[in-house]
């Protein structure tokens, strides 16, 4: 069968690794793709926004299933699209992306359906906004209400960094329309864990936890990113955490979907906070984390594409997920002056590193082909190094050798990925 994958980074490169790996394809397109999914899969110039296009693009190649892995065309929409036209696609319709395309709705329905989550309130105007702070407790969360390349949450310590985040989110629109509504909700304490899941609108199997890095710089300081690397499985998340989510969260955010005629296929992502009170939703995604993707689905035993079909067709119950009984580290080489200003364009070496080697893989975020055909730096964050290991430690220590094989010339990372497991 023939597969297209859209998007253009680290969790894409992930996913057409994996995909490659079926015995059911022999052929994987990515739109627009990089340089390290040229591997795998022909990249095709198209944009991932661009729906019409690429609809038109699996119509004309004969495409079997298409697998979206960005959370922008899902909200905007894609699925919709190609379902219209009749082609096969894994991924939630716009009606149901909203679980990720507006945090007020995410906490409405937890609210309705009684999901556990933080204390919150919406807002619409600033200035009722403003007024709400004036009383509030501190620390405090704001957070834009749209998708905002996983940026737009704000933690204030003090009632004047609470303001000036109002105004940095609703009147400055540093985040645009995102900002137009915001929730202001508590600060939750806790350890943060993330699981992603598969969802066939009625059916939801659960990967293996882990656990990201959000901010730039050591001992989570600067500013917040994308994210700087992962590792999988988290200590933290034990039998009981399980126990407690697959009764009070999971299930029940798939039934409450399907109750409000939006029903959810394809991936939900819990970020959870574990607190004292119990586990929490921080927040959902409804596609593969970057670069939580990176470290699940190498441990990942399945067919994915057997999984896909499952998801599309209805059919998620007759699955049940495999996974290694080992770990995965994933470190980000990015950019210096990444979330902010950094140069691209720099040559990168060391990939035969990495050839033959099992257990060490190097995803792609931005990178490109340059005009003399050699990989170079495109974007912040430009490479997932993974590593495995026969448990966290070990795979931490592999993943931090593996760094070394890799060379460009403003590569930064974070030397503390990882530094949770030496607390459990």
């Amino acid at each position: 069968m023939k597969v297209l994958i859209i998007g253009s980074g680290g969790r894409e490169h992930a996913i057409a690794w994996k995909v490659a790996q079926s015995p059911k394809v022999d052929k994987i397109y990515c739109a627009p793709g990089n340089a390290g999914i040229s591997q795998y899969a022909e990249c095709v110039n198209i944009g991932a926004m661009e729906f019409e296009k690429l609809a038109a693009f699996a119509k004309k190649k004969e495409i079997d299933l298409t697998v979206v892995g960005m959370d922008d065309p899902l909200v905007g929409g894609v699925v919709d699209i190609f379902e219209s036209q009749g082609l096969k696609v894994f991924g939630p319709r716009k009606n149901a992306a909203i679980l990720e395309g507006s945090k007020a709705f995410s906490k409405d329905l937890m609210k309705k359906y009684n999901i556990p989550t933080a204390a919150y309130e919406n807002f619409t105007s600033p200035e009722e906004a403003l007024a709400y702070l004036e009383t509030a407790k501190m620390p405090i969360v704001l957070k834009a209400d749209g998708l905002a390349l996983g940026k737009g949450v704000l933690i204030c310590n003090t009632l004047e960094e609470a303001k000036e985040g109002v105004k940095t989110l609703m009147l400055d629109k540093q985040f645009g329309s995102a900002g137009d509504e915001i929730v202001i909700e508590e600060f939750m304490v806790g350890r943060e864990v993330s699981v992603l899941s598969f969802v066939d609108g009625n059916t939801i199997r659960i990967m293996t936890s882990s656990q990201d890095h959000k901010r730039a710089k050591d001992g989570d300081q600067g500013l917040n990113t994308g994210g700087m690397g992962t590792f999988s499985p988290s200590p933290f998340y034990t039998k009981q955490v399980d126990e407690f989510c697959r009764e009070n969260i999971y299930q029940r955010t798939v039934d409450a979907m399907k109750a409000e005629g939006r029903p959810f296929k394809g991936i939900i992502f819990f970020g959870l906070m574990l607190t004292e009170e119990g586990p929490k939703v921080l927040e959902y995604n409804a596609r593969f984390g970057d670069p939580e993707t990176q470290v699940v689905l190498p441990r990942m035993k399945n067919d994915i594409v057997e999984v896909f079909e499952a998801c599309v067709d209805g059919k998620l119950d007759q699955i049940q997920l495999e996974f290694d009984h080992n770990a995965a580290v994933c470190v980000v080489l990015a950019s210096d002056g990444y979330p902010e200003h950094y140069e691209k364009g720099y040559p990168i070496t060391g990939f035969e590193n990495f050839e033959n080697k099992s257990g060490y893989f190097v995803f792609h975020a931005g990178t490109k082909f340059d005009e003399a055909g050699r990989i170079v730096t495109n974007g912040g964050r430009v490479l997932g190094v993974t590593a495995l290991g026969e448990d966290l430690k070990k795979a931490r220590e592999n993943a931090y050798n593996a760094v070394q094989w890799i060379h460009f010339e403003n590569k930064y990372m974070r030397n503390d990925i990882g530094k949770a497991i030496d607390e459990a």
